[in-house]
């Protein structure tokens, strides 16, 4: 089978098993679970062949795999439906088959006493397609449509539990905002192909770098405001943390695979526009830079163990735009990588943790003993993955944070793109070459993203710590019982505990998929972020044991279960149990918090996303509902007037000759013998002139 039979596979495995899981879902369900499993397996199966045989595509290797056929005759810019896949493309679509494949795998148990897992199934497999498609596509327009369609698949999962309100808010808040991001992303994208002549992507980046860009920062920023929509970046991230009432497995689909994923890895294909103007690199760097630092407070403040995790996604998100912001994106995809594989252990660790506890909330289970013991297998690998993203060697977050961190060193020391975003790039690929942005712009966005970096690297060991302790080192009462845990939500963590534990090892091996360079971390930015890291942690740790006399020994949870019986809960129950978790936490303090006791009075800003809610609600909510009170006002009492009074005008008219009808025909003859002298006399009075 050739490579490109291979590549158009990948996307259309996953949409026809959704399109049937749709289409049988009321009349078969007992097909749901085959018709989402073996579509998506092969999808990954497709993916991983077509990533050996692309490997080195970006470097010079193995060409990139390009084929394309017209769609349709638009005009002056035509539509092709096209592939364009180099190596780093490929090492993405082979993160969402594992992650997709993996997802719907716990899904089988974690959801299998919902009614709606047919449709929630084929969803997921639609949203997986669509991503596939995001990253195969050559076409912006065939980009645009899978970008697009993530968006409303989106809204259906977050607001797979539609009987909560705080499930119903979310998928509406996360339409609206990423829509939001989506407006000034299409008409960017018209911009780029009016320059370009062509939505290809080839093309536009041979424009780009022929110097044909007309006006590269306006497109740049347009571009970029879709970005910072779909991947959660400041200031449109705050429809992330409140996607976390959807369905666990949802949740880790979006934050390691899909739809954040998707703006970053849309910077990287299209990099060269981004780097062709300093401005834009500029508004990056500073996102990223506040996006790192603060996600990262408001991480470490959070009650809610996915909201937690997903403040940490947005930071993580954070690290991959400022070496983009740098010009690597070697370091950018990376960390892409690697996050994804951690991240969706994560997520779905949680998911265990809440099924055990009967809870989202951790000031819940840091009143519960013995819950490590009760699921080992969620223990272990959590921990795993916590030291992944706290970057502790010689786990996978290590290498790939710090070659973000490198690539930040070596701009702001050198003062010049590093070499790995460029090395291998001939001019056909839209390369620019290093240091095109100059060198005290780049020294300064390298200081920018270092030292923005390094912060976060401190705060991300402690709400790593925070979570692990309050989640698995409880004190109290022993943790209630819910069961066992089936055997297929245990095997996908320890399938995802594999390259949490060994990815980082091929820093050494993925140059061939990358730009030709080794991805080996810097010693000065190991031995920095590392220990930032620890000493983060451990100022947590100190925290914990000073809070300690302060807990409460009566276990908050459900009601404690046989021990054999299966997880009873689902995850909309324990969200109903528990409403402070989507709620405002600020207003349900904990005094044994150690995040409280570090962060002091920033600890109720950072709870609450530092007040970004209320204050988009005060310039854009009221705003509009003000409007819309106006405009009401406007049509009833001035519009809505006029109609009330031609109405009004034509009764009175219709009453007063209705009076005029007496019945009477003297009074009719004495009124027609009036108007025939009244008539007579403006005759005469004409006829003479008056």
């Amino acid at each position: 089978m050739t490579t490109t039979t291979l590549a158009v596979l990948v996307p259309l495995l996953p949409f026809l098993g959704a399109a049937l899981g749709l289409l049988t879902g009321r009349t078969a369900p007992r097909f749901a679970r085959p018709l989402a499993l073996l579509p998506t397996l092969l999808a990954a199966v497709c993916a991983v062949l077509v990533a050996f045989r692309q490997g080195g595509g970006a470097g010079g290797g193995t060409p990139p795999l390009d084929a394309a056929t017209r769609l349709t005759p638009t005009g002056s810019v035509p539509v092709d439906l096209s592939l364009h896949v180099d190596g780093f493309a490929a090492l993405v679509a082979v993160l969402v088959g594992v992650v997709a494949v993996c997802v719907q795998l716990y899904s089988t148990a974690y959801l299998r006493h919902d009614a709606r897992y047919p449709s929630y199934a084929a969803l997921v497999s639609l949203f997986t397609s669509a991503m596939l498609l995001v990253v195969y596509s050559g076409d912006l327009m065939v980009l645009l449509v899978g970008w697009e369609v993530m968006g409303i698949c989106s809204y259906f999962l977050v607001g797979h539990y539609w009987e909560t309100p705080e499930a119903r808010a979310a998928s509406i808040k996360a339409f609206l905002v990423t829509k939001l991001g989506d407006v000034p992303f299409l008409i960017g994208l018209f911009a780029l192909a009016g320059d370009a002549g062509s939505f290809r992507i080839p093309r536009i980046l041979d424009t780009v770098a022929g110097g044909g860009l007309h006006h590269p920062t306006l497109v740049a920023l347009l571009l970029l405001a879709g970005v910072a929509g779909k991947s959660a970046q400041f200031p449109l991230h705050t429809w992330l943390p409140d996607a976390m009432a959807g369905p666990t497995p949802v949740s880790a689909l979006i934050h390691a695979a899909t739809m954040v994923a998707a703006g970053v890895y849309f910077v990287a294909r299209l990099l060269p526009v981004f780097t062709a103007s300093t401005a834009a690199l500029v508004v990056l760097a500073v996102s990223a830079a506040v996006t790192m630092v603060g996600s990262a407070l408001a991480a470490l403040a959070q009650d809610d163990i996915k909201r937690v995790l997903a403040y940490s996604t947005i930071g993580q998100l954070g690290y991959m735009s400022g070496a983009l912001a740098l010009g690597d994106r070697d370091a950018a995809v990376f960390h892409l990588l690697s996050h994804g594989a951690f991240k969706a252990l994560l997520f779905l660790g949680a998911g265990v943790v809440i099924h055990a506890a009967g809870t989202n909330s951790l000031a819940a289970t840091s009143r519960m003993g013995g819950l490590a013991r009760r699921i080992p297998t969620a223990f272990w690998t959590m921990t795993l993955g916590l030291l992944s993203l706290a970057a502790i060697p010689p786990f996978a977050g290590f290498f790939s944070k710090e070659s973000v961190l490198g690539a930040a060193e070596n701009a702001a020391l050198g003062g010049s793109v590093p070499p790995s975003g460029t090395a291998g790039v001939t001019p056909a690929d839209g390369a620019v070459a290093a240091g095109a942005i100059g060198p005290t712009a780049s020294a300064a966005l390298g200081w920018t993203v270092l030292l923005a970096g390094l912060v976060a690297a401190l705060l991300t060991g402690a709400y790593a710590a925070r979570l692990w302790l309050l989640a698995f080192r409880g004190r109290g009462a022993p943790a209630p019982g819910h069961g066992r845990q089936p055997l297929a939500m245990n095997a996908t963590l320890w399938l995802l505990a594999v390259p949490t534990a060994c990815f980082g090892a091929l820093a050494w091996y993925l140059g061939d998929w990358f730009d030709g360079q080794r991805l080996t971390p810097a010693l000065n930015t190991s031995l920095l972020g590392t220990g930032v890291a620890v000493v983060g942690a451990g100022a947590l740790y100190g925290a914990w044991r000073r809070a300690a006399p302060r807990l409460e020994r009566t276990p908050l949870g459900a009601v404690a279960a046989h021990p054999d019986e299966e997880p009873a809960l689902t995850e909309a129950a324990a969200i109903e149990a528990h409403p402070v978790v989507y709620g405002d936490i600020a207003d349900a303090p904990d005094p044994a918090d150690p995040g409280r006791i570090l962060l002091g009075p920033l600890h109720r800003h950072a709870a609450a996303g530092f007040h970004l809610d209320a204050l988009y609600d005060l310039l854009f909510v009221r705003t509009a509902q003000a409007g819309a009170r106006l405009v009401r006002f406007l049509d009833r009492e001035v519009v809505d007037a006029y109609v009330r009074g031609a109405g009004t005008g034509a009764r009175w008219l219709g009453a007063a000759a209705r009076r005029a009808q007496t019945g009477n025909v003297q009074s009719y003859l004495s009124a027609l013998l009036a108007g025939s002298v009244v008539l007579a006399i403006a005759a005469v009075l004409f006829a003479a002139g008056v």
